[in-house]
C-alpha cells in the first residue's frame, strides 16, 4: 500500500468514526508512519482518533500531536477535575477503593497508587479520560503482585487451556518476577492477542513480552 492510499484510508476511517469530529484533524503519512495534527474538543476524542488509526492495516507507527481545545465556557478548574476524578474512581467497581491518587495540573491528570491487577490499572485510566475538562492522562499506577511467580504461570496456562481456539501446548510461558514471556507458535495473528490477554489477566503482571511466532 502506498502512502497516498494509506493516508486516504485513514482519512476515511476518521470520517467514519462517530466519536471523532475529523474536520480539524490533519493526516500525513511517510513510509507508513502516520502523523496526526490539529485539535479536538476532548481528550476522549483524541484517544478515539488515535485508536481509529491504529486499526488501519499498513500503519507502522503513529506520531500523535493533536491538541485538546475546550470552548471557553467548558474550561474546568483543576480542583474541580480532581474532585470529579476521585468521585468517578470511587464509583467504579473495578478500581479498589482508595487505591488510586489523583493529581491535576493545568488540566493534565496524573494517576498514582497501586493495584493488584492490570485490568484495574486500565479501568482507572479509562474512567478518568472520559471526564470533561482534561487535556491528558498519565497513568503511573503500579501493579503489585499478590501471588508467587509459579502461581502466575499456572493461572496463565490454565486460562490458555480453557480457550478452544488454539492449542495451549504449543505455547511456553516463563515468569520472571512480574514479567511474563510468551514463546512458541500460534496459527493465526489474533491468537497472539488471546495469549497476551491471558497473560495480563494474571494478578501481579506488570509486563508481557510476546515472542510468539506464526506457523
Amino acid at each position: 500500500m502506498t502512502d497516498k492510499v494509506l493516508r486516504q484510508t485513514i482519512v476515511d476511517e476518521l470520517d467514519f468514526e462517530p466519536s471523532v469530529d475529523s474536520a480539524n484533524i490533519a493526516v500525513a503519512v511517510d513510509n507508513g508512519v502516520v502523523t496526526l495534527t490539529g485539535h479536538v474538543a476532548s481528550y476522549a476524542e483524541k484517544v478515539a482518533a488515535e485508536r481509529a488509526v491504529e486499526r488501519i492495516k499498513g500503519v507502522r507507527a503513529i506520531a500523535e500531536n493533536i491538541e485538546v481545545r475546550y470552548p471557553g465556557h467548558k474550561q474546568t478548574a483543576d480542583d474541580e477535575i480532581a474532585d470529579r476524578a476521585l468521585s468517578i474512581l470511587g464509583w467504579n467497581v473495578q478500581v479498589p477503593k482508595d487505591s488510586v491518587k489523583v493529581k491535576v495540573e493545568k488540566g493534565w491528570v496524573t494517576l498514582t497508587g497501586a493495584v493488584h491487577w492490570q485490568y484495574q490499572r486500565v479501568a482507572a485510566e479509562s474512567a478518568v479520560r472520559e471526564l470533561s475538562g482534561i487535556v491528558g492522562v498519565t497513568n503511573l499506577i503500579e501493579v503489585r503482585p499478590k501471588v508467587a511467580p509459579r502461581d502466575v504461570k499456572q493461572k496463565i496456562l490454565d486460562a490458555l487451556k480453557r480457550n478452544a481456539e488454539f492449542e495451549a501446548d504449543a505455547i511456553r510461558v516463563d515468569v520472571m518476577d512480574d514479567k511474563v514471556v510468551l514463546a512458541g507458535k500460534v496459527k493465526a495473528w489474533h491468537e497472539r492477542g488471546i495469549a497476551e490477554r491471558a497473560a495480563w489477566s494474571a494478578p501481579g503482571v506488570k509486563a508481557v513480552q510476546d515472542d510468539l511466532a506464526l506457523g
